[in-house]
């Protein structure tokens, strides 16, 4: 009998050149080795956000000013640039911060040239007195924090100053580092404090002191002098070598009266005014916050720095009596997030193995199993010359394409042993036909399965530059995966097969072969190699257990379990084929899938935009009324830390550090572009928890339940607490933007909805706050200009002399070795924070008329009132915006909130040109929920062209499109059943390349009966397209269904077992398993919630397209022949 042949020309070409293939295996696998070690490691991918911010200082303006005379006019020119996505801009107390964040297709040096071109031209609008101007920066959102170093101990602040700034210093000078910030400590200052009576008394100003200060701490270059033959340079040293000599400066000498600065001021060596506070675990620190640069490798990093830690003590750079601790390592995390993902990588491989040993006998699983390193050592090398980091989001691609890399592998090696042991074919023809006759249904579902991943390349928000890893990723393994199928596992299977053998068990080989590699461990563990000597006896151990246990058992399997199975499964087919029955179970399907979307809203899970995250750290933000002095925040920050303290204590196992700062580090690490700076109004108490594991089962959700009940509320504080979020900055969960012109107007209508929301009492909101400070009290001095002139007096003395007195004025600097510091000149305390005094200092100077000193008391040519005004003015495309905002309580759906609070506000009608949105996390929320939908549509579109392409079908193609919306069938009702969360991104990406997975085998199927069919074709000697009779027809379609059975089983199975590890959260510890015979483990973590919804979304839509793809693809093509013959009877 005559079949119809087919081979694959790069196949042949292949097999025709073993030798070169087999080189270049080995080149790939060292190649990947080193591209995998070589490669940056970090816990999250690196977001580029093209985003630039403008920052412009122009001290003594109110925001209202600030927004007028400064933000508008660069606003204005900025919006006529293209590619602008949002144009937001705050403006605060004499200082403006415009934002503008641009498309993702804008290269970030382009969008930075462009902005700093705007607001070029915008200086010809802005003041003429502007100190310094508009500063034009790009933010990196890659650039983080990666771990903070705490310096505490019996020190003086001199000297932990010091020891920071050496260690700033040399870490500083690693590449991998961008900059090392210090908080917690006081910069020495050379403080003058005037006495205000005694200068009046003395008639001397502070211009005076100022002028004396600035004549006498000098060093002027002279130039040089000839003596001789050579030239020597004059210098005069008149600078100020000690602090004391300040204080014998002489102010002023008239008519024998000398008035010493001593005379009428104190000059204190000592410390800046106090901005910032910082504690770990209720004792001061002075800490280092470490940030490392965009794109450098953070475990690489961190070592060095922990090095350099140890060099520095060891060499006494910092005494050894120092104590350093280290928090918010985050090379701990990404360490272990990276080993439990490469342990659930060994793990998946191991479970895939062990079902391919079972369907396959041991060498087949082998030569299967050489796809899954050798796909992504060939992935190393592509992602590493693209300078890709190997983060979390890589990992995770690589675990989902764990199970889907063996699928074509799996295909080829099953059918190469066919041909050789059941048709009798050689080994060179049988894998030559082996692979031609499945080379193009492989390489189109492998099109297909890269079709439903390719409209995902093109996520261009945030979002997508987090997640756009995913589809990258899974196309070139799954690209390599098919050149591995189609190159190396022909040539490895056509030189290594055997026939089957059945035969007792060879005694003396199993013997040696353990002999061996006993013999070999030995020799490493008496080297000390323990985990190679641990790694070569498991294999001995599994030689054994192989050859005596596994081998039975799979043949067993092979012989008797499977071929019962398959018997089943033919007399299933052939029964589901009969008559009306493909009709019914069509029908059924159908019923079921309506049923299952009908119980899915039925059960009506929650929607999550994010996985639910158990936290890894909680903050808890102390916010008093704007304008309150640090020292009261500092108070009450101790009240709260006590209190968070007390509620800790039966909790002490999970939690790793608490960390108190207050005035500056005080900002959400949640929020986008999250302002910085000195805030003395604000405290931020970080509790860090310990890994997942080594919580002893405590749930941190639950400690932060407790936080947010039980912190006493204090009158005038707002007290709130958030956690860790899992992917990028997203905003908060509920985010009401009123935008408008008129300030009053949107104070009104933010308050209406502010007690609206209120009123309606929605459980689960945190506490409603609104971003307009209305109570930054200020003290206004108003200037009778008039009077003033009369007086000889400006307005400009006025104000300065004002705020010299109360804020200070640096009035020259004092060396000290290599280090400068500002020499300040204020009122003594007693006077500068006394409004009376302020009032009635004296104004002196010597009269223009008649060279007389006179002296104008403030308060004769200017009063002051009480006011409050507003903290900040905010904007978004260049309208005033007023944003009503809170958390969620834990525990509590986000989703359901906002739906309440959209149907709360739907009627709320607003004057025109003010609109209402939802912005925040709801904004991104639908953003990607419209992506994820369009990018499904995408893939179903681009899968239908290439089947109709490979079929030259319409209806094929249909009959795979509906297998996989069949296979949402077991997603809804395995999320249903098993109470779990709709998560929006990861069901969403599960649920695309579900859809990629389906058709694989669908299509393999499809083929091979239609291949089947041809061969029948021709040994009838009929016309290519002339259709069958319906029995020759249904016995391809059964022989196709039987033929096909393990490949579509073993595909599913691999699938699903490669990603059970990362859905259960079962984690394996493989290299203290073998070096401390400690397998550590334990279910759960960090990976399982983040990644779980997408794993079992994957799961539970693969089993039930397994039965689909055995039995409804069968009936749905039975049905298809049916009518295809029907309508060529008709026509014809």
């Amino acid at each position: 009998m005559e079949h119809k042949t087919r081979s694959f020309g790069l196949t042949n070409l292949s097999l025709k050149n073993k030798t070169s293939v087999f080189i270049l295996t080995v080149l790939l696998t060292l190649f990947g080795l080193y591209s995998y070690n070589d490669m940056p490691k970090s816990l999250f991918p690196d977001i580029v956000m093209p985003t630039i911010m403008v920052q412009t200082v122009y001290p003594g303006n109110s925001p209202a000013d600030i927004e007028n005379l400064i933000t508008r006019p660069i606003e204005k020119q900025i919006k006529s640039v293209k590619g602008i996505k949002n144009l937001t801009s705050n403006s605060v107390q004499d200082n403006s911060s415009i934002i503008v964040e641009f498309n993702t297709d804008v290269e970030v040096k382009i969008a930075l040239q462009d902005v700093k071109d705007a607001v070029d031209k915008a200086k010809s609008d802005l003041p003429n007195d502007l100190d310094l101007e508009p500063m034009v920066m790009d933010i990196d959102f890659s650039e983080f924090p990666i771990l903070n170093i705490n310096l505490s101990g019996d020190f003086s602040l001199d000297d932990l100053k010091i020891y920071a700034e050496e260690l700033q210093d040399q870490i500083e000078s690693l590449t991998e580092i961008s900059k090392v910030e210090i908080t917690g400590l006081l910069n020495r200052e050379i403080t003058i404090k005037t006495d205000l009576h005694k200068m009046e008394s003395n008639e001397i100003s502070l211009r005076d002191i100022e002028d004396a200060i600035n004549l006498e701490n000098v060093s002027i270059a002279g130039g040089d002098i000839l003596l001789g033959k050579s030239r020597r340079s004059v210098r005069t040293d008149a600078e100020f070598k000690k602090a004391s000599e300040i204080e014998n400066i002489i102010v002023k000498s008239e008519q024998g009266n000398v008035v010493y600065l001593k005379d009428i001021a104190e000059v204190i060596d000592g410390y800046e005014e106090r901005k910032s506070y910082a504690r770990l675990n209720k004792k001061p620190v002075v800490s280092l916050n470490i940030v490392k640069k965009s794109g450098e490798n953070l475990l690489e990093a961190t070592d060095q720095i922990m090095q350099l830690l140890e060099t520095a003590k060891a060499s006494q750079i910092i005494p050894s009596t120092l104590e350093i601790s280290i928090t918010n390592d985050q090379s701990e995390q990404t360490r272990k997030q990276l080993e439990n993902l490469e342990n659930s990588i060994i793990f998946g491989v191991i479970l895939v193995i062990l079902v391919l040993l079972f369907f396959l006998g041991l060498r087949n699983a082998i030569f299967v199993g050489l796809a899954i390193p050798l796909s992504m050592f060939i992935s190393f090398v592509i992602l590493g010359a693209m300078g890709t980091t190997m983060n979390m989001i890589v990992l995770f691609a690589l675990i989902l394409a764990l199970g889907m890399l063996v699928d074509n592998a799996i295909v080829v090696i099953e059918n190469i042993h066919r041909l050789y042991n059941e048709e009798g074919l050689s080994k060179l023809e049988a894998a030559k036909k082996g692979v031609g006759e499945i080379a193009v249904p492989i390489i189109s579902s492998t099109a297909t399965t890269l079709a439903a991943f390719f409209p995902l390349l093109f996520w261009d928000d945030m979002m997508g530059e987090f997640m756009g890893y995913i589809p990258t990723t899974l196309i070139i393994v799954l690209g390599s995966s098919l050149f591995v199928a189609l190159v190396i596992n022909p040539v490895v299977a056509s030189t290594f097969i055997l026939k089957d053998n059945r035969d007792k068990v060879n005694f003396s080989k199993v013997a040696k072969i353990t002999t061996v590699l006993l013999i070999i461990a030995a020799l490493f563990y008496i080297s000390g190699n323990i985990f190679m000597g641990s790694l070569l006896l498991t294999f001995a151990l599994l030689t054994l257990l192989n050859s005596f246990v596994l081998s039975p058992i799979s043949y067993w399997f092979q012989d008797s379990l499977l071929v019962r199975f398959e018997q089943f499964y033919a007399n299933l087919l052939k029964w589901a084929l009969n008559g009306y029955k493909p009709l019914l179970l069509l029908g059924f399907t159908a019923v079921l899938l309506i049923s299952s979307i009908v119980f899915f809203i039925f059960k009506s899970p929650r929607v999550e935009m994010f996985p639910v995250n158990e936290p890894k750290y909680v903050n808890v933000f102390v916010e008093l009324p704007i304008g309150s002095d640090i020292s009261v925040t500092d108070s009450i920050a101790k009240q709260v830390e006590n209190e968070i303290f007390a509620i800790l204590t039966p909790y002490n196992e999970a939690v790793s550090s608490v960390m108190t700062n207050v005035g500056a580090g005080t900002t959400d690490p949640n929020e986008i572009g999250g302002g910085k700076g000195i805030t003395p109004n604000k405290a931020r108490i970080t509790i860090n928890f310990k890994e997942y594991e080594y919580r002893k089962g405590i749930s941190t959700g639950e400690i932060m339940k407790m936080i947010s009940s039980d912190l006493l509320k204090i009158p005038g504080v707002d007290i709130s607490v958030d956690k860790n979020r899992d992917g990028p900055p997203m905003g908060k969960p509920i985010n009401i933007e009123i935008r408008g012109e008129d300030f009053e107007k949107l104070l009104t209508i933010s308050d209406e909805i502010k007690s609206s929301i209120e009123d309606a009492a929605i459980e689960g909101i945190e506490k409603l706050k609104v971003d307009l400070e209305l109570s930054k009290p200020e003290l206004l001095v108003t200037i009778d200009r008039d009077q003033a002139r009369r007086l000889g007096v400006s307005t400009a003395q006025v104000a300065s002399t004002i705020r010299t007195a109360l804020f200070g004025k640096e009035i020259s600097k004092f060396k000290d070795g290599e280090d400068e510091y500002p020499i300040i000149l204020r009122l003594d305390d007693s006077y500068r924070f006394s409004v009376p005094a302020l009032m009635n200092q004296r104004i002196t100077f010597r009269s223009q008329s008649n060279g007389q000193i006179k002296q104008i008391p403030i308060a004769t040519i200017a009063n002051y009132s009480y006011n409050n005004t507003f903290g900040s003015v905010n904007r978004k495309d260049m309208k005033r915006q007023v944003t009503i905002f809170s958390n969620i309580l834990e525990g509590y759906n986000e989703n359901l909130i906002n739906d309440q609070l959209k149907q709360l506000l739907a009627d709320k009608e607003l004057p025109p040109g003010y609109e209402l949105q939802f912005t925040g996390k709801q904004q991104e929320q639908e953003q990607t929920t419209a992506f994820l939908s369009k990018a499904l549509l995408i893939a179903i579109a681009l899968i239908t062209l290439i089947l109709v392409s490979q079929f030259n079908s319409a209806i094929k193609p249909i009959i795979i499109i509906l297998t996989v919306v069949f296979s949402t069938i077991g997603v809804f009702f395995g999320l249903a059943l098993f109470n779990m969360d709709f998560v929006i991104i990861m069901t969403g990406i599960g649920i695309v390349s579900l859809a990629g997975i389906v058709v694989n085998n669908a299509i393999v199927l499809i083929d091979y009966i239609d291949l089947l069919k041809a061969r029948k074709r021709k040994e009838l000697q009929l016309e290519q397209d002339t259709p069958l009779e319906t029995h020759l027809a249904m016995k391809c379609i059964e022989e196709g269904g039987q033929k096909r059975l393990r490949p579509v089983l073993l595909t599913a199975i691999t699938t699903i077992l490669g990603l059970l590890p990362m859905a259960t959260g079962m984690n394996i510890n493989f290299y203290t398993l073998l070096t401390e015979l400690d397998a550590q483990i334990f279910f759960g973590g960090d990976n399982a919630t983040f990644w779980g919804p997408m794993a079992w979304t994957v799961i539970f839509g693969l089993t039930f397209a397994t039965f689909l793809t055995l039995i409804i693809v069968p009936v749905m093509y039975l049905l298809a022949d049916r009518v295809n013959n029907k309508v060529l009877k008709i026509i014809s």
